[in-house]
């Protein structure tokens, strides 16, 4: 039978675990940004509330509180009002159930800070530049780094005592450091690069040769900041493992059967890169987080920095969204990571088949 097959009865089993997980995560990105005291609501009242008289501000205290999903409302949509008068607040397990509902519509509800918008273009209008940082650093890096890394491990001698001391100083300087030499060197230093931003001020963003000009001029700096330290991470964790199957029978084996050198190192980077593949997917899931760290640095305006905002003022909808969107590639890029290697190495297939 089909269902009884090993490699189909352990996907399954770990589709199980990640759903489960999945539940768990969404139910903690949820309570967690709602556990403080400060009421958000009170934020945008201070803005909203200038030049209005006190009922015309209570009536739009209510209105948020309504739209928000704070009050409880009867049939007609009218605010119920406790015997002294004051609204009655929704518990968070009825906001937690509105919640999910919405989110199963594809509406992730309204962002508190930036009101009118919905957070769905909110992030819509970010995520493209963090893939645009994140996505070719981390594939370009990652495949540079692996073939550096391997390359180190297997030719040794000189290429090996220059590349591993830089590749392990790459690897250990913290990224904040980083991003703040580049921004003193390169941009205030010298000047040969914006030090913050994404473009030019006075661009609008769009298909233009002159804003993608101005871009491709501001990516530079935090496209180094992670693009190096990816490639150097990787470098250190290729060659270990590379040395680690060096050492294998296999590979000794084939050496003495004359096998060709590069038949060997084939066979040597295919075993040593499965573990890599497990933190290719795990990055290119948490890539949508955006790297926080440059962005913050250089201002770069990705999801990243719109995280940080929302967490700084409170914007439960958007922290929430954006968490459930980090959460959901996370899960999905590792299920797809335990796929792949469960389908590439044989001997996760004969453990699978002994069970």
């Amino acid at each position: 039978m089909l269902k009884n097959h090993p490699a189909l009865k352990h996907i399954l089993g770990r589709a199980g675990w990640y759903f489960l997980t999945f539940l768990v995560a969404v139910t903690i990105n949820f309570f967690l940004p709602r556990l403080g005291k400060a009421n958000p609501v009170d934020a945008m009242m201070a803005k909203a509330s200038a030049g209005l008289d006190t009922k015309s501000a209570k009536a739009k205290e209510e209105q948020y509180l309504k739209e928000f999903g704070l009050v409880q409302v009867d049939e007609q949509g009218k605010v119920l009002r406790s015997a002294d008068g004051k609204p009655l607040r929704t518990s968070l397990g009825s906001q937690f159930a509105s919640y999910v509902g919405m989110s199963l519509q594809g509406d992730l509800g309204g962002s508190i800070l930036q009101h009118p918008k919905r957070v769905s273009e909110i992030i819509k209008t970010a995520l493209p530049w963090t893939f645009a940082l994140q996505l070719p650093t981390i594939v370009v890096g990652w495949l540079i780094g692996n073939v550096l890394g391997a390359l180190a491990a297997y030719k040794r001698g000189i290429f090996d005592k220059v590349f591993y001391p830089i590749a392990l100083l790459m690897s250990a300087v913290p990224a904040f450091c980083f991003g703040l030499l580049l921004v003193y060197l390169f941009g205030i230093k010298l000047e040969w690069f914006p030090a913050l931003g994404g473009y030019d001020e006075g661009l609008t963003p769009g298909l233009s040769w002159e804003f993608f000009q101005s871009a491709a001029y501001y990516y530079v700096l935090p496209f180094l900041s992670v693009f190096l330290l990816v490639v150097g991470g990787q470098a250190i964790g290729m060659r270990s493992m590379c040395i680690y199957e060096l050492g294998t029978d296999y590979v000794k084996y084939a050496k003495l059967l004359g096998v060709r050198e590069n038949q060997i190192l084939f066979y040597m980077f295919r075993n040593a890169m499965l573990p890599q593949l497990t933190g290719l997917a795990v990055s290119l899931g948490t890539m949508v987080g955006g790297a926080l760290i440059a962005e913050i640095i250089f201002s770069y305006p990705g999801l990243g920095m719109t995280i940080l905002t929302a967490i700084q003022g409170n914007d439960y909808p958007v922290i929430t969204g954006c968490c459930l969107l980090v959460t959901t590639t996370v899960l999905v890029a590792n299920f797809s990571a335990d796929v792949l290697i469960s389908l590439l190495d044989p001997r996760i297939r004969a453990v699978q088949g002994s069970k």
